[in-house]
């Protein structure tokens, strides 16, 4: 079922207090948490609109009742292209991440894994999983995705640490269930999510298979301690924007020895798949962000675009030819993201799982760029977005009458519209917040060297380079011209039935 906004916050401030924040523990309606959560609740509203309906909603494939998208599991390709377009859109509505992608990742990567644990191992995993999907669904669910462990050491692994918590690990099996030691950094949203959802964050050796865990948790469970930090922009005394009312949270996640009862448990020690596991997520959530990085270009390029015209330049050569560049790098990582889609594979589990290759050249183009991005922007829209006055100044009557007759630029656009303008791209470009996404944007979902070492691993050079060797008429250890080729009749008629598919 799909529940209102209203009702998911009345459940988040129903939860306990276990959020650090400021030196003080805080509930779920602390001030500086509330944009972070109005986000979430935009989700909630966009499900009820019926202008998102089959992008925003799906159907659910456990009981053919409508689920909001984020709860989803990715049968289908249309079901990861809606997912695409369903975080571009999201990202419309307040001005940059929507966050929930990243349970929403979780959730794919355990339906697929569970499933090859049980084939390989006999578990009971995928049973269990399949349940808590129901629970998932059922109630409307959001969650955090925990993966990133602190790590300690660079140079060491997770069992050669000197501290063994660097790493999230099982100090205890017990009858119902397990304990488990360690920390979580880099959690976003976590401050207001309703459950927690927990992955290996690596490849792990026999002696590291205690580090082999996964499982969920509600988020305000016992001994589970959020130390949060948050950024929203600058609250709006007389001049209010919605993107102003949007914010984000990010936490250090520890876990003191916390119990976690065996059917929340869906890996324990399988440590050969741990990678799997870790890769499979990364796969999952470069692909969100092959629709969330477009979305955000989306609104830098507005904002460019707004400001030149503003000015004045917009039809300035040099400006033409910058918000061209943000057109190719939205649209081609975009492209990505639907090149991933079509070129999915069906999982044991029935989940597609979408094309590696895509999906990692798409996050890597989005890394590489954001901060071109900014300074397009930056450079069309000058100084004022840092040296904007106060809002107080643009309120007060003895400052207001001055800002009123000096910050007009092109004729016919008021003073107050130039103020909002500027003001919304100082909270883009150069506040605290800012800041915050403008980092995400190179490290959220992996670095660019991340993404480069997953294009490595899974691209076929050889095949490139047999190529080039048959065109220069270079021996090629004897491989006849049908064995150089032999993978491109399998790739064509791959494409000929995802094409079918598709229509």
């Amino acid at each position: 079922m799909m529940i209102t906004s209203e009702q998911w916050v009345e459940r988040q401030l129903s939860m306990k207090k276990n959020i650090h924040m400021g030196g003080e523990l805080v509930g779920r309606d602390h001030p500086q948490i509330i944009p972070g959560r109005n986000v979430i609740a935009r989700t909630y509203d966009m499900a009820q609109n019926p202008k998102y309906k089959g992008i925003v909603t799906a159907i659910s494939h456990l009981d053919g009742k409508e689920v909001n998208r984020w709860c989803n599991l990715h049968f289908s390709v249309d079901d990861l292209l809606a997912k695409q377009k369903s975080t571009r859109c999201g990202i419309h509505n307040c001005g940059f991440c929507i966050q929930r992608c990243m349970g929403n990742d979780g959730l794919n990567a355990l339906y697929v894994v569970t499933k090859e644990l049980d084939e390989k191992y006999n578990t009971d995993y995928h049973k269990k999983f399949q349940e808590y999907i129901k629970y998932f669904q059922k109630n409307d669910i959001t969650s955090a995705l925990a993966q990133t462990d602190v790590k300690g050491d660079r140079t060491k692994r997770p069992g050669q640490q000197k501290d063994p918590d660097s790493y999230v690990r099982v100090v205890e099996k017990k009858k119902d269930g397990i304990i488990v030691r360690g920390s979580k950094a880099h959690i976003t949203m976590v401050a207001y999510a309703d459950e927690v959802i927990v992955l290996p964050t690596r490849v792990m050796m026999e002696e590291e298979k205690d580090y082999a865990v996964a499982f969920t948790l509600p988020a305000d469970h016992e001994n589970l301690h959020i130390i949060n930090r948050a950024s929203s922009p600058r609250p709006r005394k007389k001049f209010k924007a919605p993107m102003a009312e949007f914010g984000s949270s990010d936490a250090v996640l520890v876990f003191d020895d916390v119990f976690v009862p065996w059917e929340r448990v869906f890996m324990c020690g399988e440590y050969k798949e741990a990678g799997r596991l870790a890769l499979l997520f990364a796969n999952y959530h470069r692909h969100a962000y092959c629709g969330c990085k477009p979305g955000v270009t989306d609104v830098i390029m507005g904002f460019t675009q707004l400001v030149a015209k503003y000015s004045g330049v917009d039809k300035a050569p040099h400006v033409k030819h910058e918000l061209a560049d943000l057109i190719a790098v939205a649209e081609l990582i975009y492209a990505a993201g639907i090149a991933s889609s079509v070129n999915a594979e069906k999982s044991s589990s029935g989940v597609m799982i979408p094309n590696a290759i895509y999906s990692n050249v798409g996050r890597r183009l989005a890394g590489q760029n954001i901060y071109h991005e900014h300074d397009v922007l930056v450079s069309i829209a000058g100084g004022l977005p840092a040296t904007l006055p106060f809002e107080d100044e643009f309120i007060e009557e003895g400052t207001a009458q001055f800002l009123d007759k000096y910050m007009v630029r092109k004729e016919g656009i008021s003073a107050e519209d130039i103020h909002r303008c500027f003001r919304s791209i100082g909270d883009l470009s150069c506040s605290s917040f800012g800041g915050v996404w403008q980092i995400a944007g190179v490290h959220g979902g992996g670095s660019p060297i991340m993404e480069t070492i997953a294009i490595l691993a899974n691209y076929d050079l050889q095949k490139k380079e047999d190529i080039a060797k048959y065109l220069a008429g270079i021996n090629n250890l004897g491989k006849k011209d049908s064995e150089i080729f032999s993978g491109e009749e399998d790739d064509l008629n791959k494409f000929r039935k995802k094409s079918i598919d598709v229509k």
